[in-house]
């Protein structure tokens, strides 16, 4: 038997259970992983209260598809199904779907078909399972920044997942970052590569950078406005933020962008996962990435996990341990 998160509908984090359920056997072209650790995110918290409603069509209509919660994993492989050649017994993995895995389980069956990688020697299982979602969005934002090395990025919400993974994947690109942060973190989100870092606690960071000109304003939050951040970006700069908006607005930019003159919105929609991979592993092997882990939470204890991300106090990631 094994212990897994358990849900049958939409709701807040009163719905969420622990249950004991028989521990899956893999099929053709699967594996058994027993995770060791995953996180709960931003975008768990859409597949828990199904929020925005057409998420739904995703991740299942009018119930949930998988009862557990849970999009990203790492942890070890423990068994193979038939045909499957690509990993063996033993090997560590790591993997990520942005429609919801079930992974806050403590035995995870998964198709080889999805996105998933060994993790580096000498990288732990918690900093793999962080350095997943928040790193997938940041990558697609950054791919609609035509960026040169030595291009000034300004990166708001500097200390949440996709901020701070966006920081390392910038400098990997060879930008000059600005980062905003609150001042208690200043250092933390230097340490991740940032060229410069402010304190929003300060001053609207808006007129902290005054006179100042970015290729690219990333507000990995979405607290800010693409009219309060037009003034920091040059003749062709790009706005990216992480959510929709006030009324969707930043939809509605993107789309009317090629009509537009000057700075422009993108609002990618994030795809591809297994380049993300791609790009964060080497990464994580080289000690060039190292994500934010904010707080640990055990299964048990899954509910005020996810309380306390929907609360967006956090820093980074927040970890569910499983082994």
């Amino acid at each position: 038997m094994m212990q897994t998160a358990y849900r049958t509908a939409y709701g807040p984090p009163e719905v969420l259970t622990v249950r004991d359920v028989p521990v899956p056997e893999p099929g053709a072209g699967e594996i058994l992983v027993r995770v060791h650790a995953a996180t709960v995110n931003r975008t768990d918290c859409g597949a828990l209260w199904g929020k925005p409603y057409v998420f739904r069509f995703f991740v299942g209509w009018p119930r949930p598809r998988e009862v557990a919660t849970g999009t990203d994993f790492a942890g070890e492989v423990v068994a193979t199904g038939p045909d499957v050649t690509q990993f063996s017994v033993g090997d560590r993995v790591m993997g990520f779907h942005d429609h919801n895995l079930g992974s806050h389980a403590q035995y995870l069956r998964v198709s080889v078909r999805r996105a998933i990688a060994r993790i580096p020697d000498g990288v732990g299982f918690e900093t793999a399972a962080a350095s997943m979602e928040g790193a997938h969005y940041a990558r697609n934002f950054l791919d609609r920044m035509p960026l040169r090395p030595g291009d000034r990025v300004l990166v708001y919400g500097a200390t949440g997942a996709i901020g701070s993974a966006a920081i390392a994947l910038l400098k990997h690109a060879g930008a000059q970052v600005t980062a905003v942060c609150a001042e208690p973190h200043r250092d933390a989100v230097a340490a991740l590569g940032a060229d410069r870092v402010l304190d929003y606690t300060r001053a609207p960071f808006t007129e902290q950078l005054r006179g100042e000109t970015f290729v690219a304003v990333l507000d990995a939050v979405g607290k800010s406005r693409f009219s309060a951040c037009r003034p920091l970006l040059g003749e062709n700069g790009i706005y990216a933020s992480s959510e929709l908006g006030p009324r969707g607005e930043n939809i509605f930019l993107a789309l009317a962008a090629p009509a537009m003159r000057g700075p422009k919105v993108r609002f990618p929609i994030p795809t591809d996962i297994a380049r993300s991979l791609e790009l964060v592993v080497p990464l994580l092997a080289q000690g060039a990435f190292r994500p934010l882990i904010d707080r640990r939470y055990a299964l048990a204890d899954i509910r005020q996990a996810f309380a306390y991300v929907a609360s967006g106090q956090k820093i980074g990631n927040v970890i569910l341990t499983l082994a």
